[in-house]
C-alpha cells in the first residue's frame, strides 16, 4: 500500500541532552530523504523515533494509514550469536515478528472463550503476515541470495540457509544484509547506513532498489555519490548551529545552497559586527572629545569669563548628545548571532624517513586460505607509490594487503619487503582498538614516546573526550574506533600508509579531512576503498582490481 509518515515538533535525544527540536517532516509516497549530519548530531536518533522503536522528548509521528508496514533497518556492527541466514533474512525483513504476531493471533482465537475480538485481531495478523512476503519468503531467499554470488540453493554446499551469521566473511555477511533489503517489502522504507560494507556491485543493487521504491525512504548515509543518485531531499542536522533544515532537490543541490546559506549568515553576522563595532569607536570618540572640551574649558576660562564658559557648557553639551545617539543607534541594531563553527577533525599524517626505493615486492605469490587462493601474484611497490585497490568483497583485497605488508607467508612464490618501511596502518575492522582494554591505555601501548597527559590531549582533538578514554576500546562504536586509527596515524611517523575501507562509519566531515590529509601525505599510499567519490578526490597514480584472487593494473 502507499503510506505516508508525519513528524510534527517532534524532539529527539538521550539523558538530559536535546539533539533536536521542532523538526517536522513529512514522507510520502516516492520521497528518498537522506539525512546528514555529524557523528552525535541525532541521525539514529530520528530514525528510532520515526519506527516507533523510542517515544519522542516531544512531538509526535503519525502513519496514515496506521497499518502501514514500516521496515527499520539499524546499523548491525556485531552479528547474533547462534543466527542462521534464513533467521537473519526473517528478521530483517519484519517477516519473523509477523510469523509470531500471527501464531499468536491464531492460538487465542482457538481458545474456547475466543469472542469477535479475537477474530478481528487474526484477520489484522494474517493480512500483516501476507504483507511482509512471509508466505513465499523461503522461496524466495534462494533466488535473491544466488542472484548476489551466495549459492545456499542445494543445502548440500559448505552454505545453506541454516548456516550461522557468524560463519560468513565480511563480504558474505554484507551480501546477505543486502539481501535483506531487497527482499523486503516495506511500505516506509528506514535505512540506517546501508552503504557500510557494500562493494561497488552491492552499491549499484542499492542505488536501484531505492530508486525503484514506490513508498517513502528515510536513509542515513556518509556515501556522497549513494546520495547524489539517490535522494530527492535532504535534511540537515546541525548539531554546533542547534537547528535543522530539509533541502529539496538532490544531494548536489544541497551542497551548493548550503554554501550558499552559510555565507549568507556569515556575510550578515560580518556587517552586523562592522557596523556595531564603528558606532561603538565613534561613541567612544564622541566621550573623549566631550571630556577633552570641558577639561579645556574649566583650564582656559577665568571665574568671571561667564559667556565663554556658558559656550563651552553647550558645546559639550551638543557632544553629549552625539554620544547619546550613538549608543541609541547601536542599541536599535538588530543583533545577528555569529554562525558557530562545528567540530572539524583536523589532522595531518606523520611521517617518517624515507623507505628504501622498493617498498614491497611479490614474485609468483599465492596465498591459500580454506578453498581461496590468491595468486599467483607478480607485482611491486615502489617508494611514494599512490594506489587505489578496488574489487568485489571477498575477491582478496585484504589478503594482498597483508601479503604485501609481510603479515601473511606466501603459501608458494616469495614475498619482500624494503628496507625503513615505517607502515601506517588502518584495517577494515579495526583491530587495534578492541578488547577490554581502555581506550587510553590501549593508545599509551602503542605510542609509549607520549605522556597520558598527551595521548588524552591528542584523542580529545579527534574527538575522543573523557568519556572515551577511559571506555573498553572494544565498547567503542566502529566510528570512534576509526577516529583513533587516525589519531595514532598523526601520532607515529609513517612512509608506507594503508587504509582498508577507511570512510566506513565516518561522517562526512571527517571524510573531507581525511582526504584533505591525503592530499598532503607525501609517502607510499595503499587505499582499499568502495567509496566512489573518494577515488576521485585522492591522487593516486596507479590503479589495481582484484577479483577471484586475481591482481590486475588498470
Amino acid at each position: 500500500m502507499t503510506a505516508t509518515l508525519v513528524a510534527k515538533d517532534l524532539a529527539g535525544g538521550h539523558a538530559a541532552r536535546t539533539l533536536f527540536d521542532s523538526l517536522d517532516l513529512t514522507v510520502a509516497p516516492g520521497d528518498v530523504i537522506g539525512v546528514v549530519g555529524m557523528n552525535g548530531a541525532g541521525k539514529s536518533t530520528l530514525l528510532r523515533l520515526l519506527a516507533g522503536v523510542d517515544e519522542p522528548l516531544a512531538g509526535s509521528v503519525a502513519l496514515s494509514p496506521k497499518d502501514a508496514f514500516v521496515g527499520w533497518l539499524p546499523q548491525e556492527h556485531e552479528r547474533v550469536e547462534g543466527e542462521t541466514i534464513g533467521g537473519y533474512l526473517a528478521r530483517r525483513t519484519g517477516c519473523a515478528a509477523a510469523t509470531a504476531a500471527m501464531d499468536d493471533a491464531a492460538a487465542a482465537l482457538a481458545e474456547p472463550t475466543a469472542g469477535d475480538a479475537a477474530g478481528d485481531d487474526y484477520a489484522v495478523a494474517l493480512e500483516r503476515w501476507l504483507a511482509s512476503g512471509a508466505a513465499d519468503l523461503d522461496e524466495r531467499i534462494p533466488v535473491v541470495l544466488a542472484d548476489l554470488g551466495l549459492d545456499v540453493d542445494t543445502g548440500h554446499g559448505s552454505l545453506t540457509v541454516d548456516s550461522a551469521m557468524t560463519s560468513l566473511s565480511g563480504g558474505q555477511a554484507a551480501r546477505v544484509g543486502l539481501a535483506a533489503l531487497l527482499l523486503s517489502r516495506f511500505d516506509v522504507v528506514l535505512l540506517d547506513e546501508p552503504t557500510n560494507d557494500l562493494d561497488l556491485d552491492g552499491l549499484a543493487r542499492l542505488e536501484g532498489f531505492v530508486r525503484g521504491l514506490r513508498g517513502g525512504v528515510v536513509l542515513v548515509s556518509h556515501d556522497r555519490e549513494f546520495l547524489a543518485r539517490s535522494v530527492t531531499a535532504v535534511l540537515e542536522l546541525d548539531l554546533a548551529q542547534s537547528s535543522h533544515r530539509l533541502f529539496g532537490g538532490g544531494y548536489d543541490a544541497y551542497l551548493e545552497e548550503r554554501a550558499l546559506a552559510r555565507q549568507h549568515k556569515r556575510d550578515a553576522y560580518e556587517e552586523y559586527a562592522a557596523t556595531k563595532a564603528d558606532l561603538v569607536a565613534r561613541a567612544r570618540t564622541q566621550r573623549e572629545w566631550t571630556s577633552q572640551g570641558v577639561r579645556n574649558a574649566m583650564r582656559k576660562s577665568p571665574d568671571n569669563d561667564k559667556l565663554r564658559r556658558k559656550a563651552s557648557a553647550e558645546s559639550s553639551e551638543k557632544q553629549g548628545q552625539k554620544v547619546r545617539q550613538m549608543e541609541s543607534r547601536i542599541a536599535r541594531l538588530d543583533e545577528v548571532e555569529e554562525p558557530r563553527k562545528e567540530w572539524q577533525l583536523e589532522f595531518t599524517i606523520g611521517t617518517a624517513p624515507r623507505s628504501s626505493s622498493v617498498v614491497a615486492t611479490l614474485s609468483e605469490a599465492t596465498y591459500v586460505q580454506g578453498d581461496f587462493t590468491l595468486g599467483p601474484v607478480s607485482l611491486q611497490v615502489a617508494a611514494r607509490d599512490r594506489i587505489g585497490i578496488t574489487g568485489p568483497n571477498g575477491a582478496g583485497k585484504s589478503t594482498l594487503l597483508r601479503a604485501l605488508l609481510g603479515g601473511q607467508e606466501p603459501t608458494s612464490g616469495t614475498a619482500s619487503t624494503g628496507s625503513n618501511v615505517a607502515v601506517g596502518e588502518i584495517d577494515q575492522a579495526r583491530r587495534r582498538f578492541t578488547g577490554a582494554t581502555a581506550l587510553a591505555e590501549v593508545f599509551e601501548g602503542l605510542v609509549p614516546e607520549m605522556s597520558t597527559a598527551e595521548v588524552r590531549t591528542l584523542l580529545a582533538k579527534f574527538g575522543l573526550k573523557a568519556d572515551h578514554v577511559g571506555r573498553a576500546a572494544g565498547e567503542l562504536s566502529p566510528g570512534e574506533r576509526t577516529r583513533a586509527g587516525l589519531a595514532l596515524l598523526q601520532a607515529r611517523g609513517v612512509n608506507v600508509l594503508v587504509l582498508d575501507e577507511p570512510t566506513n562509519h565516518l561522517d562526512l566531515p571527517a571524510i573531507e579531512q581525511l582526504e584533505q590529509a591525503l592530499d598532503a601525505y607525501d609517502g607510499t599510499l595503499l587505499l582499499v576503498t568502495h567509496d566512489r567519490r573518494m577515488l576521485e578526490t585522492v591522487r593516486l597514480d596507479r590503479r589495481w582490481h582484484v577479483e577471484e584472487g586475481r591482481v590486475t593494473e588498470v
